[in-house]
């Protein structure tokens, strides 16, 4: 039966990690499970205080807060009750949590480690969440890599694999992958000698002297890149990288949403390559990335959030949800941008539409059909399911 990782959990639930070890669908599930609120409820990194155990997450008097992320909520609280009722998780072991958002500095940073029966260790890193400066730095880290959250992560997973002393997984969905790559390759080596595999999840590569300066070489068969069919953050700078690509059960960049990617017998349903349209227009977007100067991105990125910025909405939630206050402010704003980069800013805003997930935009139809008339962008969901 092909299902989802809800479907998987239900099935595996009471396998433990002894007979059947960690693998690709429990890294997207703990990837997944990662982009819950776990502050006052999981002890932070500097604090060195016991682990928590998922089954006394229920118990606790901010248990409704793990689900502060509209975007995910109704599933979200479908993983973990799914995670709850078998022994494969219930005993799993939760610990060095950090949750940083410094909008001066433009980073939106956040990690937890879990502690499996087995005995490794699952070092998770959070993509971007639904602040409007997780996404700018999304987009930093793309453009202008390094950024601040990577210099957080190489010391997270320092000062982890120094008090934790155990061979362990790195992983992360989305900026989450990237995060979890970048801290592999830049960590002490006596920490990077004791990882067995790095798990990237739909996230995005690195400029090509990125990964020479970090010697990408010494953990390159330790990474087990993972895209959905139709990917576009997965894809920019992609390079060299080797990558999997999955089945989904939606179209266009809704494919991004890590409930989507299917499941059958126990791992992920594994296709051919990344759509051919897909592939060529993520190919077109990371040449004219790399035909520009850091100044030129810089301005770019900038310009970007200008953009989205004039929708004056606080986070991604709001920016999608109230589509109409969102739309007048672009549309005022791109006419203050060369053709050019209006052109590559519309893509890149209807990208974000469509990521901010399933449950918005079948609430917003209407308003992102009118927003993309006016953009003059096409529906690339209804191209991507016609060529399916």
């Amino acid at each position: 039966m092909v299902g989802t990782i809800i479907d998987y959990l239900k099935e595996y639930g009471d396998v433990p990690f002894r007979d059947v070890p960690m693998n690709e669908v429990d890294s997207l599930a703990l990837c997944q499970f990662s982009y819950l609120k776990f502050d006052g409820m999981v002890p932070g990194v500097e604090e060195n205080l016991p682990s928590v155990k998922l089954k006394d997450l229920e118990t606790h008097p901010d248990y409704e807060k793990l689900f502060a992320d509209e975007r995910y909520e109704k599933v979200n609280r479908k993983l973990i009750t799914a995670m709850l009722a078998g022994k494969r998780y219930r005993n799993m072991k939760m610990n060095c949590y950090v949750n940083i958002i410094e909008k001066e500095w433009e980073t939106q940073f956040s990690a937890i480690t879990f502690l499996l029966e087995d005995g490794t260790l699952y070092v998770a890193f959070r993509g971007t969440d639904e602040t409007i400066v997780g996404w700018k730095e999304d987009f930093n880290m793309a453009f202008l890599s390094p950024v601040p959250g990577q210099a957080y992560s190489v010391k997270y997973l320092n000062a982890v694999g120094a008090r934790l002393h155990r061979p362990f997984y790195v992983g992360g969905h989305s900026k989450g992958g990237n995060l979890a790559v970048y801290s592999a390759m830049n960590c002490k080596p006596e920490i990077q000698d004791r990882i067995i595999k790095i798990y990237s999840m739909d996230g995005p590569g690195f400029r090509p002297e990125v990964l020479k300066e970090g010697n990408y070489s010494m953990i390159a068969r330790r990474v087990e890149k993972i895209l959905p069919h139709s990917s576009l953050v997965g894809m920019l700078f992609e390079s060299d990288m080797h990558f999997k690509v999955v089945e989904s059960k939606t179209f266009g960049l809704l494919q991004h949403n890590p409930y989507t990617w299917l499941v059958k017998d126990g791992r992920l349903v594994e296709v051919k390559d990344i759509y051919e349209s897909r592939r060529k227009m993520d190919n077109t977007l990371n040449e004219w990335i790399l035909s520009l100067d850091e100044t030129q991105l810089q301005v770019f990125v900038d310009t970007l959030f200008q953009v989205i910025n004039a929708s004056q909405a606080e986070d991604l939630i709001q920016f999608t949800a109230e589509w109409k206050k969102s739309m007048n402010g672009i549309v005022a704003a791109l006419k203050e941008v060369d053709d050019q980069t209006a052109g590559i800013l519309k893509e890149v805003i209807k990208s974000l539409f469509d990521i901010a997930g399933a449950r918005m935009v079948q609430g917003m139809t209407s308003g992102t059909a009118q927003l993309k008339q006016k953009l003059g962008i096409q529906n690339r969901i209804e191209g991507d399911r016609r060529r399916a």
